[in-house]
């Protein structure tokens, strides 16, 4: 896609030393990872089994609907799963236990935060609009980090049954300064990620990073 579209420098989430992460009905190691074990993942084309990937390159997996995998763990259909929503907040409170945050792991690997999802602009819409709506969607969530309890009194009814506190905290670690812009922190942390992926294999081609 990256021919056809560019990366707008706001609207990303990206977690600074936390991230999706791989739970268990069992305490486990997460170099056991590779041993037969079959971990729940919310699809092969998130950022989350990327970084998956990149931790452990022959990692088998089935793929299961995202808002599922908490409890098909818990029923022991798979021997871990991969949270990319709300339940990295509240798997303890289902006997569930952490194999691994991805974002601790990244951040040791390479002392960058961890970019899981942003959002692209087409790039026959010309430099003019290209900026605009850039300018426009930063302004958006300029507004809403302005006017957070409002935000938060919105998104609490899409949140299955967190309260107010978890909700709150769960927003706070996805939607931040990062989100306003990439800056180069987060620039590099795109790029980094993204080489790393053609390195071990798992993207087929170099990805050229411009950011609107």
């Amino acid at each position: 896609m990256a021919d056809k579209y560019a990366l707008l420098s706001c609207g990303a989430s990206m977690g600074k030393n936390y991230g999706p992460i791989v739970i268990s009905g069992k305490p486990m190691r997460a170099k056991s990872l590779a041993n037969n074990k079959i971990v729940a993942i919310p699809g092969t084309l998130t950022t989350a089994f990327l970084a998956l990937k990149l931790f452990e390159p022959n990692v088998q997996f089935k793929v299961v609907p995202f808002d599922q995998i908490l409890e098909d763990v818990q029923k022991g259909l798979y021997d871990a799963g991969l949270l990319i929503h709300e339940g990295q907040l509240t798997y303890r409170e289902m006997g569930l236990h952490k194999v691994l945050d991805l974002g601790e792991w990244w951040l040791k690997e390479t002392g960058l935060p961890l970019p899981l999802g942003g959002n692209v602009i087409k790039r026959d819409l010309g430099k003019k609009l290209m900026d605009r709506v850039a300018s426009d969607i930063k302004k958006s969530i300029q507004y809403g980090l302005d006017h957070r309890d409002e935000a938060i009194s919105y998104a609490i009814q899409f949140s299955r049954g967190l309260d107010l506190t978890d909700v709150d905290r769960f927003i706070g670690m996805y939607v931040n300064d990062l989100t306003l812009d990439y800056g180069s922190e987060g620039r590099q942390a795109v790029k980094k990620l993204l080489q790393e992926a053609y390195k071990k294999k798992i993207i087929p081609e170099k990805v050229p990073l411009e950011f609107v």
